[in-house]
């Protein structure tokens, strides 16, 4: 089945679990990711939070991210969404957008992952738009995941 005519993804976030689309297309490709404008959210387990982002555009480089809502582990994670991000994904004024953040597993550096909570993956709910976004808060790049 194509992620096209998947079922939906659910993910779980401070104001319940909400259904996204299995396909994500960026408005702008991910920072050092030419070329891969679609990605397929797949879960990775089975409480809506641990997911897996893959795009394999034709000639370019496979590309997979891991990202989690943030909220689980991050309760007071609250940012502000600019109004040119929530305009370029068409959200309306009172429609809440899901926020993804990317996930650095763990090395030999570092005991725990980290999450990117400077700039989240914004995700249009309806649809599947998507943006990364840096944002304006001072937030870390590198937040540990306990």
């Amino acid at each position: 089945m194509s992620a096209l005519h998947a079922a939906p993804v659910t993910v779980v976030t401070p104001a319940g679990p909400r259904d996204l689309p299995p396909l994500l297309r960026v408005a702008t490709e991910l920072p050092g990711l030419p070329g891969h404008h679609e990605w397929t959210l797949a879960p990775l387990d089975e409480t809506g939070l641990l997911f897996t982002l893959r795009s394999e555009p034709d000639g370019v480089r496979p590309a997979r991210l891991f990202v989690v809502e943030p909220h689980a582990f991050f309760p007071d994670y609250a940012p502000t969404v600019p109004s040119e991000v929530r305009a370029t994904l068409g959200l309306a004024p009172d429609e809440a957008p899901v926020l993804l953040v990317v996930v650095h597993p763990a090395d030999d550096d570092r005991a725990h992952p980290s999450a990117n909570l400077l700039a989240p993956v914004v995700v249009h709910p309806a649809d599947g738009r998507a943006l990364q976004v840096v944002l304006e808060d001072d937030l870390p790049l590198r937040a540990p995941l306990a």
